[in-house]
């Protein structure tokens, strides 16, 4: 086991109420799609706020690979210029994928236009996580798929169709089943303007999960000039265009990351205030307000009470950027809360629901399964590990309560996922004595998360 995967870090205990302002940094979801589509704009694009973790270090490695070309700003390493190559994505290469779902995700279809095969590797973690649909929907827009191993999954070789296109003229049709991943539908939607003939893209399976996230891929599409209808659920339809970002793109701050910070205001108790908060989103953060009054918190916006009205939509006119989450400690069960929309969010919902008054049950996650590690197992086994009451659910999780002062500390194991190490960290906030397993694994999204989590605890209110 490498010294990176022993490391030990000591949660911190908050013994008064937290007073605190966090920035967070930029949203990998955007971040990514932002470096995708820019590479497959027809002129350089400069990208501001650009989240520099693991996850988007590993996505610009994947397109250098391809060709794509890469220029920080000196003085601004969340600055970058982008420059799609000329002559079409590079062949006869490799990337590697790491642990990201996206580069795994999103970077394969984007061979569909190399000039010769690529082959794909990634961390040993990522050889469980699934990765047959969004191959199958490349199967029919005519690549050919040669895996290492296990069919569906890392590593494999894509070798690019000879031809694009159906020679008749008319869209190409691709069925897929993403019922374990939006990330297979909004991989092929960021690349469907390409095809000679757009696409009509329709999904399988009973359940769709995260359409937050595919909305979002719609919406980036269309903002850099594509345009993709969605006539009805699961069935979209994705014109030919050139596409071509904005020369100048800002990406906002990473909504899911701020959650364990939000959290701590109900754990701890106090006020967490993050700046920069968009009075429009298609990220999946963008439910937290809703979530975590129903937990009891309140909540202002831009310095006007949040309520059920206004659902993270209708912002006030003079909207100061501003989500300010307070709690006075008592926290209410959710009951029955779907989370199938948001289900990334879920690890910190989880830790707040540890410390609620009464049970909540999150359902209609059953496809975190297939995340960076299966994270219904692995919640329920570190919530009971601390002496609470979870239960794994076929499509979903129960969390019973239990008094703070029956928990009590333990060696949390995060299983290389940054969202279990946070949710490690949120119950360390009340625990004392947790401890957490390979924290370094946040660098995945948040770079600094230990600094931060500090500096948070460190602007208690006296």
């Amino acid at each position: 086991m490498s010294e990176q995967n022993t490391t030990i870090w000591k949660a911190p205990v908050a013994t008064a109420p937290i007073d605190a302002t966090v920035t967070i940094p930029g949203s990998k979801s955007l971040s990514n799609r932002f470096l995708i589509l820019a590479a497959l704009s027809r002129k350089p694009v400069r990208i501001e706020g650009l989240l520099r973790s693991r996850d988007t270090e590993l996505m610009m490695g994947a397109l250098r690979a391809l060709g794509v070309a890469f220029q920080e700003d000196e003085s601004e390493p969340t600055t970058v210029t982008v420059t799609p190559p000329v002559e079409g994505f590079t062949g006869n290469t490799e990337v590697f994928c790491g642990l990201a779902g996206t580069v795994m995700r999103f970077v394969p279809p984007l061979t569909l236009f190399a000039k010769g095969p690529v082959r794909f590797d990634g961390d040993e973690q990522a050889y469980a996580r699934p990765m047959g649909p969004v191959l199958e929907g490349m199967r029919q827009l005519g690549a050919r798929i040669e895996f290492e191993g296990e069919e569906g999954h890392l590593p494999f070789t894509v070798t690019p169709p000879t031809q694009l296109g159906n020679l008749k003229g008319k869209p190409q049709k691709v069925r897929i089943d993403s019922s374990a991943s939006s990330q297979f539908i909004s991989g092929l939607l960021l690349i469907g303007s390409r095809l000679p003939d757009g696409l009509i893209l329709e999904h399988t399976g009973a359940q769709l999960p995260s359409m937050p996230h595919i909305r979002m891929t719609m919406e980036d599409v269309d903002a850099a000039g594509g345009h993709i209808d969605m006539p009805q659920r699961g069935r979209w339809i994705v014109d030919h265009a050139e596409l071509q970002m904005a020369a100048h793109a800002v990406v906002e701050p990473d909504l899911s990351n701020a959650a364990p910070f939000l959290g701590a205001a109900l754990i701890a108790s106090g006020s967490v205030r993050i700046p920069n908060w968009p009075a429009h989103t298609t990220q999946p953060g963008g439910f937290l307000p809703h979530i975590l009054h129903r937990f009891g918190a309140t909540i202002t916006l831009g310095g006007e009470p949040f309520n059920e009205v206004n659902d993270c939509e209708c912002f006030p006119d003079d909207y100061n950027g501003i989500l300010e989450v307070s709690s006075d400690g008592v926290i209410e069960g959710l009951g029955e809360c779907d989370l199938s929309a948001i289900g990334e969010i879920t690890p910190s919902i989880a830790a707040i629901a540890v410390f609620a008054n009464a049970p909540s049950v999150l359902v209609g996650i059953g496809h975190l399964r297939g995340h960076e590690t299966n994270r219904l197992e692995a919640l329920a086994t570190e919530i009971n590990r601390v002496g609470s009451d979870a239960q794994e659910e076929a499509e979903g999780i129960s969390i019973a309560p239990v008094a703070r002062d029956l928990m009590h500390g333990a060696v949390m194991e995060t299983y290389a996922d940054h969202r279990m190490a946070t949710f490690a960290a949120m119950l360390g906030l009340a625990i004392d004595g947790i401890e957490v397993r390979n924290v370094e694994t946040t660098r995945k999204t948040i770079p600094d998360f230990v600094g931060m989590w500090n500096g948070m605890l460190r602007g208690r209110r006296q």
